[in-house]
């Protein structure tokens, strides 16, 4: 038995949650850069297709009141932002171009986890 972690509609994407939902910029770099190609590849082709779904789905309510199943949602849409260029672009090339990218630590983004209303 499973435990869904995504919204309804979403049941494609749960196998990558627990590899690809992470909270910050930096975790998404690192998970980026430490998959294989065929993991990225992999994820990228299950969610490109649910992209557009999700961004409509996550577009209803404003990012502090998304639930934790949104939050995961949103959380894999930001991963798959992160793996796009290798994917299309980079391909089997991407370990040399992400070199310089494992010196680096991001230390703050505006998708650094949840969004605090002032």
């Amino acid at each position: 038995m499973t435990t869904e972690q995504l919204p309804p509609g979403f049941e494609t994407l749960e196998p990558f949650v627990e590899h690809w939902a992470v909270d910050s910029a930096d975790d998404r770099l690192k998970r980026r850069l430490n998959s294989s190609e065929s993991e990225r590849v992999a994820f990228f082709n299950a969610a490109k297709d649910r992209l557009q779904d999700g961004l409509t789905h996550l577009d209803k309510k404003p990012f502090d009141e998304y639930d934790d199943d949104e939050n995961r949602l949103m959380q894999l849409f930001l991963s798959f932002a992160h793996i796009a260029l290798a994917v299309e672009v980079q391909g089997d090339a991407e370990p040399k171009h992400a070199e310089g990218a494992r010196h680096m630590t991001i230390t703050s983004a505006p998708s650094s986890g949840r969004l605090e209303r002032s």
